[in-house]
């Protein structure tokens, strides 16, 4: 009798939960059959979310036929879909033999919830795991797959370097994004940014090769003012020859962005050698703005950041802090000698301690818990 397999994807939004937890947390995917024996597979639409350092199932269930077949035969493999439409291994099972591979060794595991469950989780999410995974159940000949897509929640922020707008092509804005705790933004997050309220009128490479930009108040400079609002799109541009600007986009921290309190004004170098000397490290773009969106990090100080710019971030608009709207107050990058701002450093957390509140390093031995909210504001960046 042929084999035949039937892939269920449970592609539900869920938080990063412990696995336990999660189980309990599912909806209930039923299986029919009718009356030719035939299997009708009901799943709820959606995708898994999780955020950077969050633990995450990808869900994957099979029903075969007959019933009898050993499972020792099934094979079970994961991997990532780019949008090239290439793939990477993730992870293969067969029988007790299971491999993960490349950057997830160590990381991922087969989650084991019964029969015919080909689940996965991942542990220690980072950055570049976002994107669409494959889960392919095979029996000898017989084979089929389905798709889950995994989502993090974070935020996406426009970027240029030193040297001015216009100036990256598409590997040059990659580089920049990962130098700033971020990767290239996707257009589904640059989409859901502008949806919030974020309004920038210079062109970005985004992950995949394309070149948009987002515009919720349009004006004649910005794409003329008759159009729509909306996300502007260039199309995919040559990766080597043309130069943008670049959208990035950044998680959760696994540590803490603070203005560090000093009684003067300090040059780059200066703020560079005052985080080190608190135990920490000047603060990255990308580190800066997670702060403002997930840590709700408010200051009305403006203050040297990694890349020698300077910004200061805003939750709660006031008259004397940069305008009407929440957003990451961007200054520009001035002479690094210059001795006119503050310094925003960054703290890494400790190792997670009993029951899995998380501290950070402090200079004299003492520890801080880490406080977070669900509650974010609009995506809005302004130039000031």
């Amino acid at each position: 009798m042929s084999f035949m397999v039937i892939i269920l994807i449970c592609t539900l939004s869920v938080s990063a939960l412990p696995a336990d937890i999660g189980k309990g947390r599912r909806k209930v995917v039923h299986v029919l059959e009718d009356d030719t024996g035939a299997v009708i597979v009901q799943t709820a639409p959606g995708k898994v979310v999780t955020h950077r350092g969050g633990s995450i199932t990808l869900p994957c269930r099979y029903h075969h036929e007959p019933e009898s077949t050993d499972p020792s035969r099934i094979r079970i493999k994961w991997t990532k879909v780019t949008d090239a439409l290439q793939f990477e291994d993730v992870f293969v099972a067969l029988g007790r033999q299971q491999r993960v591979f490349g950057s997830y060794r160590g990381r991922v595991s087969l989650e084991q919830a019964g029969p015919g469950d080909a689940s996965v989780i991942i542990h220690n999410v980072t950055l570049e795991d976002y994107g669409r995974y494959e889960c392919e159940v095979t029996n000898d000949m017989e084979d089929d797959t389905g798709f889950v897509n995994l989502d993090l929640e974070g935020v996406v922020f426009p970027y240029y370097p030193r040297v001015g707008r216009y100036k990256l092509n598409y590997h040059q804005a990659e580089d920049a994004c990962k130098q700033q705790d971020a990767i290239l933004a996707s257009h589904p997050q640059l989409h859901k940014a502008w949806l919030e309220g974020l309004d920038w009128c210079n062109a970005g490479w985004l992950e995949d090769g394309s070149v948009q930009y987002p515009v919720s108040h349009p004006r004649d400079e910005c794409g003329r003012k008759d159009n729509p609002a909306g996300v502007r799109n260039y199309g995919y541009r040559h990766k080597e020859d043309e130069r943008y600007d670049a959208f990035c986009f950044t998680s959760n921290l696994n540590g803490k962005v603070y203005f560090l309190k000093r009684f003067k004004k300090v040059n780059y170098a200066e703020a560079v050698k005052a985080c080190v000397h608190d135990g920490s490290v000047v603060a990255k773009v990308g580190q800066l703005y997670a702060a403002w969106k997930i840590q709700l990090l408010d200051r009305c100080e403006a203050g040297w950041l990694e890349d020698a710019s300077i910004r200061y971030p805003i939750v709660n608009p006031r008259s004397r802090c940069g305008g009407p709207q929440p957003g990451v107050r961007h200054l520009g990058f001035p002479d690094k000698k210059f001795r006119l701002y503050g310094v925003y450093c960054f703290r890494k957390n400790d190792e997670e301690g009993a029951g899995g509140s998380l501290t950070t390093r402090r200079p004299a031995g003492n520890t801080t818990r880490m406080k977070t909210s669900n509650s974010i504001p609009m995506n809005a960046t302004k130039v000031i």
